[in-house]
Formats: C-alpha cells, sequence, structure tokens
C-alpha cells in the first residue's frame, strides 16, 4: 500500500513538473500569436476606421469586441508552439533520458500535455462559440452608430458597394474626397442610370438627419429605359448632389452570417437548408426521370415503334426539342452555396479550437527529436507548422464553398494531417 501511494506521488509530481514547462511555454507562445494578430487587427483598423477620424474610446471598444477572435485563434497555435518548445527543452537537456532511467516512460510524460490541450481546446471552443458571436455582433452594431457619425468608413478605395437600389464604385479614396466615382441606380419612372463622376466629396447632411450626401463635380449621365434597351439618354454636368438614407446602409450591413452565430444555431439553419435541397433535389430528379421517359417515348415514335409514325421533318424536329428539354434538365444547378458556406462555419466553429488536441499530439514525439537549442528549435517548427496550417485552412475555405468539395474535409484536413504527421513521428520515436 505504502509502495503504491509513494508511485502515484511521484507520478504526479512529474505530471506537474511536466505541465508546468508546458504551460511556461504556452503562455510565451501565446502572448507572440496575439501580439502578432492584435497588431494585424490595429493595422486593420488604423486603415479603415482610426484614418477615418473616429472617436478614440469607439476605437478601443471595437478593439475589446475583436478580442474574442484574436484569443480563439492564438489559443490553438500557442498549443502548437508551446507543447515542441517544452518537449524539445526536455529532450536536448536530457531530461527525457533521465525520466526513462527513473522508470517514467514516454507515455507517463504525454498525459499531462494531452490534458492541457484538452483544457486549452475547451476553452478555445467556448471563446470562438460564445464570445467570438457576441463580440462580432456587438462590432457591427458598434460600427454601424460609428457609421451614422463617420460615413467615410464604409467608402474603401478602389471598392464597390451595394444599397438598396444604388451600387456605387469608388476609385482612390483620400479623407471625404472621392476620386472617379461611379453610382448605378434606378430613377422613380423604373430607368437605369449610371453617374460618373471625376470628383465628388462625402459630407453629413446636419440639416436632414440620416441623409449621406455626394457632392460630385465634372458629372456625366446615363439614363436607359429597360422597355427600349436600344435608345440611351445622355446628359453632363458641373455639379450635382446625390443623396443616399443611412437607412440604406446600415439595412445592407445588417444581415447576421454564420460568424455571429452559436454552432448550435449554425446546426439548425443547416438543417432548415439541407431539407429544402433535399426537396429540391427530389424535384429534379422526378423531373429529370419525366424528360428521360418523354425522350425515349419520341425516339420510339420517330423511329416507326410507335402506333403513329410522323414525317421525317416533324420527327426531327419534335426529338430535337426533346432532347433540348433533356439537356437543360441535366443542366440545371439545384445546389445551394450558402448552405455550403453555412456548413463551412460550423466546422471550422470545432476544427480550429480542437486543432490544440492535434497540435499536441504532433508536438510531443516531434519534439523529442530536439537534441539541442529545444526551445528555440520547437519555436521554429511550430511557426513553420503554424503557417502551413493555416495556408491549408485557408486553401479549404476557399474550395470548400464548392458543390463538388466536402466541407466537412475542407475543415478537417488539416487537423488531419497533423494526426497523420504525428502518428509517423510517434512510431519512428517508438513512444510505448
Amino acid at each position: 500500500m505504502y509502495a503504491s501511494r509513494k508511485g502515484s506521488s511521484r507520478y504526479l509530481t512529474i505530471y506537474a513538473y511536466v505541465a508546468k514547462d508546458f504551460f511556461f511555454s504556452f503562455f510565451v507562445a501565446f502572448l507572440f500569436f496575439f501580439f502578432i494578430f492584435f497588431i494585424n487587427q490595429m493595422l486593420l483598423m488604423a486603415e479603415d476606421i482610426l484614418s477615418k477620424k473616429a472617436p478614440l474610446w469607439d476605437v478601443i471598444l471595437l478593439v475589446v469586441y475583436a478580442m474574442p477572435s484574436i484569443l480563439a485563434m492564438s489559443v490553438p497555435f500557442a498549443s502548437l508552439v508551446g507543447a515542441l518548445m517544452a518537449v524539445g527543452r526536455f529532450s536536448s537537456d536530457n531530461e527525457i533520458i533521465v525520466f526513462q532511467a527513473s522508470g517514467i516512460s514516454l507515455k507517463r510524460i504525454f498525459i499531462p500535455l494531452m490534458t492541457l490541450s484538452v483544457f486549452f481546446s475547451i476553452a478555445s471552443f467556448i471563446m470562438n462559440d460564445y464570445f467570438l458571436p457576441a463580440g462580432t455582433i456587438n462590432f457591427g452594431k458598434l460600427y454601424r452608430q460609428l457609421l451614422s457619425s463617420t460615413p467615410a468608413l464604409e467608402l474603401k478605395s478602389y471598392s464597390v458597394k451595394n444599397y438598396q437600389d444604388s451600387t456605387i464604385v469608388t476609385g482612390l479614396v483620400t479623407d471625404n474626397v472621392i476620386h472617379d466615382l461611379t453610382i448605378l441606380d434606378t430613377t422613380e419612372d423604373g430607368k437605369k442610370r449610371v453617374i460618373a463622376a471625376k470628383n465628388s466629396i462625402l459630407k453629413v447632411n446636419d440639416q436632414r438627419a440620416g441623409i449621406i450626401s455626394f457632392d460630385l463635380t465634372d458629372v456625366l449621365i446615363q439614363t436607359t429605359d429597360p422597355t427600349r434597351p436600344s435608345r440611351f439618354e445622355y446628359s453632363t454636368s458641373n455639379r450635382m448632389e446625390y443623396n443616399i438614407l443611412l437607412k440604406n446602409i446600415m439595412d445592407s450591413m445588417g444581415s447576421i452570417g454564420p460568424r455571429e452565430m452559436r454552432s448550435v444555431d449554425v446546426q439548425k439553419i443547416i438543417l432548415d437548408k439541407q431539407d429544402i435541397l433535399d426537396a429540391r433535389l427530389a424535384e429534379h430528379d422526378k423531373k429529370l426521370i419525366e424528360k428521360t421517359y418523354a425522350l425515349k417515348a419520341r425516339y420510339a415514335e420517330v423511329s416507326g415503334i410507335g402506333s403513329s409514325p410522323l414525317s421525317a421533318d416533324n420527327a426531327a424536329s419534335l426529338l430535337a426539342d426533346d432532347y433540348r428539354g433533356y439537356r437543360m434538365a441535366m443542366g440545371e444547378d439545384v445546389s445551394d452555396r450558402s448552405l455550403q458556406i453555412y456548413k463551412l462555419e460550423y466546422y471550422k466553429k470545432f476544427s480550429i479550437p480542437f486543432a490544440s488536441i492535434f497540435f499536441v499530439f504532433f508536438a510531443f514525439p516531434v519534439g523529442l527529436f530536439s537534441k539541442r537549442s529545444g526551445r528555440s528549435v520547437g519555436f521554429g517548427i511550430g511557426i513553420l507548422v503554424a503557417v502551413l496550417y493555416w495556408s491549408l485552412l485557408i486553401g479549404g475555405q476557399t474550395f470548400g464553398v464548392r458543390p463538388d468539395f466536402s466541407p466537412f474535409l475542407s475543415m478537417w484536413l488539416p487537423d488531419f494531417l497533423v494526426l497523420f504527421l504525428g502518428g509517423i513521428a510517434f512510431v519512428l520515436r517508438r513512444i510505448r
């Protein structure tokens, strides 16, 4: 009994020692990634918000609301680099040999690392699934409030913005001056209009609340009547004022996407969209079967197999019509791109937070190969793997919107690849 308690106490001491070193390395790596992502966020805000002279306190709040996203991304990569640094130090300082000589197996050393990785994954998932949507929603609300006082926030250089019935294409934007502005809209009588201006000054009309005005100079206007598409009307003006309701801009930004939702809410929408898509697919299959039978029947009729053969010209024409209808039915797109996007975001809410477990599984055997400068080598390998993982994740998100790509594999393939490489490293290191 005493020996058993003594052995358990020894293992607990080893677990605490390994966990302490891992947590320290994790904290250092976390600060590094947090700083990188934070600086990236600040640079984006400096370009989009600070340069437009937005109130400082509102900018600080925007940074706070963006913090959950930064934290959620920093934790998995910090787990990877932290584990590589900790295990690399154990190996380079020959502590792994001391552990094994004392009867402590590598599997025992691996236990506290994996336990902490599970804890980090759960914490990252909570941050990603609860605080990130809440922060993103509050970010959007505050941004829309800022837009009321600083409308230049929404207009960036060389961009296209849609507001209700208006589309605005901007050239270079400097302060509140927009160069080479193009506006496409619809007039009250239903005519299509294109307005091109050499320069435009953006301003808020204090006397008419809720309206953004564009003071256009050197204006060319082209108007087209949809009922008479071959006729165009042109006019020019030295100066023109064009107004947009702020409500139209708010409405265009007000929709909540899967990123702003919790995973359970995204799952419900996915199930609803999948039911609709399944119904469309069933209807399409039914239509395709009908077109197939109609084509076969027509072919039998024009071949003289049926009861009333047709003349050669009529037969060829009718057969061509049926075949054209069959080909059109075959070529109909019944996919749902929005469903793909929701699935991608849903799987992403799990794949990134729980990547900590896969990263530690990879980092433990790889870190054992370090013979000198364990922390430095681990840090370098960790950064390289993090960049490759991020590249694969971006690639998966890009290709995952296509109907012929699996959203699940698009988001989970980087994790599975890390797991596979970790398994190979485990075999090569002969961990048992």
